[in-house]
């Protein structure tokens, strides 16, 4: 071995060290370490995960014609794990640290990730506070005590859209754009002029299956696209087409958005701060809308969550907290948060949040609360401190 691989592999063994180390720490705080397959099937990802991820997974089709990937991220294979083993259904938590794989611009194509997940827990604020505490433990334990603190709270604009006075197929569409604010931006664009501006072609097929029934109008789009010779696009099945091509249907026939609901939207995205002033600004506008009783649980949630955090020594005044803030997956309904060091690069160092709605899509028969993060090793690498 040369000196340079000499000197490679020695920095590895470092790394690995202070990894293994920060596993041990999670193990030590109840959480029991695992590791899911690397290979998995793909449609979980496809379905549930945001489409940065989707973009940039690795593909594969088994020779009886499922179609698997190599993991991009192992909060799904956790869970998965999880509602397979005895423990489904009760409090349980866990720990890993191991390879995922996705295509970068930058970068190797597999990298490490480690992480903590935590299910069955219904105190819900008390959780979400520990989660962030333990991500603080993780970057001081890489010698980086203070990173900047962003946090949100999807379930405030499910609250909100919930609401509203809008067709259904448009509160689920907000819902799911907020992760992706270009999108979010459009629809409440298309929203405002109506449902007459840039209509595709096949607008009439929409405007003739709005209305219908669902799993009849299902059974004949399916139907269609079979007959068409389409089995599958960009990675989703028939079905899934379907479903899209029906949720159009369903807004095109939704109404105009009035200005004042618009207003109301934008009013609540700009509200940020830290926890303590952004709960403070959330009630007033919840009592100028006249929906003060409609967002009290997510309010109240809120609060909870700052005093937790509080309890824990973080101070408010550090967290940045905006009910704008997202992190681009499509399984969060929570809490969620970052740590980053804008002095480096300021991509996110460890980050996470609550995902309760994940685990009945992925076959629980109830509901199960879920919370946890991830932990980019090879950034936090980069920073001194002690394994």
């Amino acid at each position: 071995m040369d000196g340079t691989a000499a000197q490679s592999a020695a920095l590895l063994g470092i790394l690995d060290a202070r990894a293994e180390a920060l596993l041990a720490s999670y193990e030590r705080a109840g959480y029991a370490r695992v590791s899911p397959p690397i290979l998995q099937p793909a449609e979980p990802f496809l379905d549930l995960s945001g489409e940065d991820i989707r973009r940039r997974m690795f593909l594969t089709t088994a020779p009886g014609g499922a179609e698997l990937c190599l993991r991009p991220d192992l909060t799904i294979p956790v869970s998965r794990d999880y509602l397979a083993s005895p423990l489904a259904g009760k409090p349980a938590s866990y720990c890993y640290l191991g390879p995922v794989f996705r295509h970068r611009a930058e970068g190797n194509a597999e990298f490490q990730q480690g992480g903590v997940e935590s299910f069955g827990r219904t105190d819900t604020a008390a959780s979400d506070a520990e989660m962030l505490a333990l991500g603080l433990e993780t970057t001081a334990s890489y010698g980086l005590p203070a990173p900047d603190m962003k946090t949100g709270d999807v379930a405030l604009f499910a609250a909100l859209v919930a609401a509203l006075d809008l067709a259904p197929a448009w509160k689920r569409r907000l819902v799911k754009d907020f992760n992706r604010k270009a999108n979010l931006a459009q629809d409440l664009d298309r929203l405002a002029l109506g449902g007459t501006n840039g209509r595709p072609e096949y607008q009439g097929v929409l405007a003739a299956l709005a209305g219908s029934d669902p799993k009849g109008a299902h059974a004949l789009v399916t139907d269609l696209l079979s007959i068409a010779g389409i089995s599958a696009v960009g990675g989703r099945s028939v079905a899934e087409i379907a479903d899209r091509f029906l949720e159009q249907s369903a807004l095109g026939a939704s109404t105009k958005l009035p200005r004042d609901i618009r207003g109301l939207i934008e009013r609540f995205l700009a509200i940020a701060g830290d926890p303590d002033e952004a709960a403070a600004e959330l009630r007033a506008l919840a009592a100028d809308a006249n929906l003060a009783t409609e967002l009290a649980p997510a309010l109240d949630l809120l609060e909870s969550r700052n005093g937790f955090l509080a309890a824990r020594d973080i101070d408010l005044k550090r967290v940045h907290f905006s009910t704008a803030f997202g992190r681009g997956f499509d399984y969060y309904t929570g809490f969620v948060f970052e740590l980053t060091d804008p002095s480096r690069t300021g991509d996110p160092l460890v980050s996470g949040g609550r995902y309760d709605g994940l685990l009945t899509r992925l076959g629980a028969a109830e509901p199960i609360p879920a919370i946890g993060f991830a932990v980019w090793i090879e950034r936090l690498a980069v920073y001194g401190g002690a394994a």
